[in-house]
């Protein structure tokens, strides 16, 4: 095995073995992009793609939108609806990151094994990145799909966290 470059990230999988029946998981994993999740979404991806948002500032657009998200979730808090998952038999936490890789705290993978997982991810808009993963040994994985939007997010977090330790290692220093 290479030498894999982690970080350390404080996040939580629920994840479950899939055998080789896993059209419930690749439906689920189809659902969670991000773009699908929501109309206003979709409706900003597609006026972005049309150029209809080209004067509007950026930041202010995608704070509204957010908003818009929010006041979406507060609405179907209020009516008791809830989105449906599949119920994903095993939560662990994850110690470690890398761009291609993560590492379980105490649960043992089987080796070789396929695995669903969602992670619920610190980024903004905060969302659940849906993932198949190989166990590479007993407390490592191997991501194996992602959605593209969502490797990107992975990536910036995992640059973000690795500032974190360089500024942590500075202090420690003395420096």
């Amino acid at each position: 095995m290479e030498h894999i470059r982690f970080v350390k990230a404080p996040l939580k999988i629920k994840f479950e073995e899939i055998g080789e029946a896993d059209e419930k998981y690749k439906r689920e994993f189809d659902q969670l992009v991000s773009s699908d999740e929501d109309s206003i979404g979709q409706w900003l991806k597609l006026a972005k793609a049309r150029g209809e948002t080209g004067d509007s500032d950026q930041v202010l657009l995608n704070l509204i939108v957010e908003l818009h998200r929010k006041i979406d979730d507060l609405s179907a808090f209020v009516k008791d609806e809830k989105p449906s998952y599949l119920k994903l038999t095993f939560e662990e936490d994850i110690s470690d990151i890398s761009f291609e890789h993560f590492k379980l705290l105490n649960f043992k993978l089987e080796k070789d094994k396929r695995y669903y997982g969602r992670i619920l991810m610190p980024v903004f808009p905060k969302r659940e990145f849906a993932l198949f993963f190989k166990a590479i040994d007993e407390n490592i994985a191997q991501i194996v799909l992602m959605h593209e939007p969502d490797i990107k997010d992975w990536s910036s977090y995992m640059s973000a966290r690795e500032r974190v330790m360089i500024r942590e290692a500075k202090a420690l220093k003395g420096v």
